[in-house]
């Protein structure tokens, strides 16, 4: 069994390919093309093949994480979308909720109002109403919704989201009008709130079916063409997408529910992190994956992937109400642009270089200072040796831009240098502790893992900078999240709003959802030909107590949910409360809001790492004069590189050292120790640790 993971980035494309009968990983890494991804990922398909000595047709099942659904929202570039509501309910999507996201900021950005997914002129309204129990009350006015669609079809809209009151519970006046737009606009994307998100609540259920008929034609033309083009070159796997939940899916299902991807490229990092971990011990871990354009934040809590929750899910600041792992993003990564702003405040990001022109060390026309450049003069990176020697960096090039900055601040070089690093670090830092101390959780407790071509540079000062006393770096840290994608099953979500108090749980009709929604994802398995043997079916529930605005997720047993069951349920949700928010409130009325089940189908996928049998002593490559911050001072080290791949099992060392390897240079600032583990991790520790 052969299997290839696919991760397009927003300067390097990432490929790895494993043969998990003998346990061998071939690796590389491409230039991405942004106009057009798919050339960049059938231009390192054919590579990896040669490098392998396979052909494509051998490749068993291809799986992929894309950003072309995130960057569409992220750069509000996505469809002209069309909305038809309810007569009277034209503006929901503007007014939103009386909670702002700062609740005491008159300058605060409200994307749902500055740049909306759907214009007002795009939104049209029909007749047709059901009450809060999905029963008719008023019948779906057809004429008038075949007379809204030839409207929207002469405003050249790409896509139409249909969103109703109360669908939720009763989707017929949705899925009539889609099946009545669909035949009016054969050629135009129709979706319902009612099939992307059937929750109650209103906004976040009109904007999370908004963001899929936005990210709709672009993706569905993006997964189209890809396919295309992959069977051309005698592709015959099939093609595996990852998800926002952490699972993948099959082209079709992305199809129909494009906002499935929307995390889809950034997941598959933190999966990757998750399971070099779970090899190793590390089940408390905070991941950092550093690319070109940006840093990735996940935690691992206990073996498991954080969940977003319904108050924190969003993207591009629109409330999302899908299954996602909770990942923060910020503009830090290799390609920032050092720059001092209006206010004379120097920063970092979050502008990057991108892919072209990059970096100026890259050769390619850049004129402006970024990270890469500050990590070459500073000695941290091997000019000759980036990308394993494929390519060359231009020393002189960085120094001169840095130097420009440098002149403008009043600063030698070194100090722009290693102050646009420390800038950088304090960003993610910070951006870890709203994820951790904010919340209640002590990072000290954590692993920080380091990966992405720029993570190994980066992660153990970061981890400093929290106190972090351990820092694990994989052994292929550029291609991590390329790795993360072969972890996935194939996982499916079914959800229902239920409405269930304690006391008066109706048991037959929450047993029979439960039951109705595992047969409907056993439908999408049984046409995915998954055996039956393979297929998994987890239980969930949104809790609150009577009169909270927001849920906790509680996992369900399976079986008939009578009292004796439910009692279980009612206990972990005060435990969860008490140590969500420091309390619980043990006489109070609990209420069951929304059942889901979460589908997973199990594929052929990475079982634990090969195991390394380097003996000896690793010897430098080379020396250079690297500058470090110590004390508040910058000082220079003579510092070694190594090969990293020369390293033997249990071979300890005290930092400074830079270790070399294709995809990504790791620095080993001083005051650390590292050894190499025998799965080829390195795994670094603080001195006073």
């Amino acid at each position: 069994m052969i299997v290839l993971g696919v991760d397009v980035g927003g300067t390097f494309t990432d490929f790895v390919l494993a043969d998990l009968e003998k346990q061998e990983l071939t690796i590389h890494k491409t230039s991405s093309t942004p106009a057009n991804p798919a050339i960049g990922v059938v231009n390192g398909l054919k590579a990896i093949c040669e490098k392998a000595g396979i052909r494509m047709a051998d490749i068993d099942s291809l799986f992929h994480g894309t950003t072309v659904g995130t960057n569409a929202m992220l750069e509000h570039d996505g469809a002209v979308t069309g909305m038809i509501t309810n007569a009277g309910f034209r503006d929901v999507l503007h007014i939103g909720r009386h909670q702002r996201p700062q609740h005491y900021s008159i300058m605060q950005d409200l994307p749902w109002q500055n740049r909306p997914l759907i214009r007002r002129r795009h939104r049209q309204t029909v007749a047709g109403r059901l009450d809060a129990a999905g029963q008719e009350l008023i019948p779906l006015d057809e004429a008038a919704l075949r007379s809204a669609a030839r409207t929207l079809l002469e405003q050249g809209v790409e896509a139409v989201l249909v969103g109703f009151l109360f669908s939720y519970v009763n989707p017929a006046h949705e899925q009539r009008a889609a099946q009545i737009l669909r035949e009016e606009m054969p050629d135009v994307f129709v979706t319902t709130s009612s099939d992307v998100a059937p929750q109650f609540r209103e906004f976040e259920r009109f904007t999370t079916g908004a963001m899929s008929a936005f990210i709709g034609p672009k993706v569905r033309r993006y997964i189209t063409q890809l396919q295309e083009e992959l069977t051309a070159q005698g592709l015959k796997g099939e093609l595996r997408v990852m998800t926002s939940s952490g699972g993948v899916a099959t082209p079709e299902m992305i199809a129909q529910k494009p906002a499935s991807t929307l995390l889809s490229g950034l997941v598959a990092g933190v999966r990757g992190g998750a399971w070099v971990g779970s090899h190793i011990g590390a089940n408390r871990l905070i991941t950092l994956d550093i690319g070109g354009t940006s840093a990735d934040i996940g935690i691992v809590m206990d073996g498991r992937l954080t969940e977003a929750d319904a108050r924190s899910a969003s993207i591009a600041g629109f409330p999302v109400m899908l299954p996602m792992i909770d990942i923060h993003t910020i503009g830090a990564g290799g390609g920032s642009i050092a720059h001092v702003d209006r206010g004379g405040a120097f920063r970092v990001g979050p502008e990057s270089a991108g892919a072209d022109p990059g970096p100026a060390a890259y050769g390619k026309g850049g004129e402006r200072p970024t990270v890469t450049d500050a990590n070459l003069l500073l000695g941290r990176l091997a000019a000759e040796n980036f990308l394993g020697g494929d390519m060359k960096l231009d020393v002189e090039a960085a120094r001169r831009v840095i130097t420009t900055l440098a002149d403008q601040l009043g600063r030698t070089p070194e100090e722009t240098a290693e102050g646009a690093l420390t800038v950088l670090n304090s960003n993610m830092a910070n951006a870890i502790r709203s994820r951790t101390v904010q919340k209640g959780i002590d990072p000290r407790d954590f692993t920080l893992s380091g990966f992405g071509g720029a993570g190994p540079l980066h992660a153990a000062e970061v981890a400093g900078m929290l106190g972090v006393r351990r820092v694990l770096i994989p052994p292929h840290p550029g291609i991590t999240s390329a790795m993360g994608l072969l972890t996935a099953d194939l996982e499916y979500h079914a959800l229902r709003t239920a409405f269930a108090v304690k006391g008066a749980v109706d048991h037959a009709r929450l047993t029979g959802l439960f039951d109705n929604m595992e047969a409907e994802l056993n439908g999408i398995f049984d046409r995915d030909g998954v055996p039956d043997t393979k297929r998994r079916m987890l239980r969930e529930g949104d809790l609150r107590y009577v009169g909270q605005g927001y849920e906790l997720k509680i996992d369900m047993p399976d079986g008939v949910l009578d009292d004796a069951a439910l009692e279980q349920v009612w206990q972990d949700f005060h435990d969860r409360h008490r140590a969500e928010y420091g309390h619980a409130f043990e006489a109070s009325p609990i209420e069951i809001v929304t059942i889901k089940v979460r589908g997973l189908g199990e594929v052929d996928k990475l079982g634990t790492p090969p195991e390394i049998s380097v003996t000896g002593d690793a010897t430098p490559v080379g020396q250079r004069r690297c500058v470090f911050r110590i004390a508040e001072e910058l000082q220079t080290f003579d510092t070694p590189y190594y090969d990293r791949a020369s390293f033997p099992v249990g071979h300890c060392m005290d930092g400074p050292a830079i270790l070399l390897q294709t995809d990504s240079t790791t620095v080993v600032p001083p005051g650390w120790r590292f050894h190499v583990d025998k799965f080829a991790n390195v795994l670094m520790t603080r001195e006073e640790a």
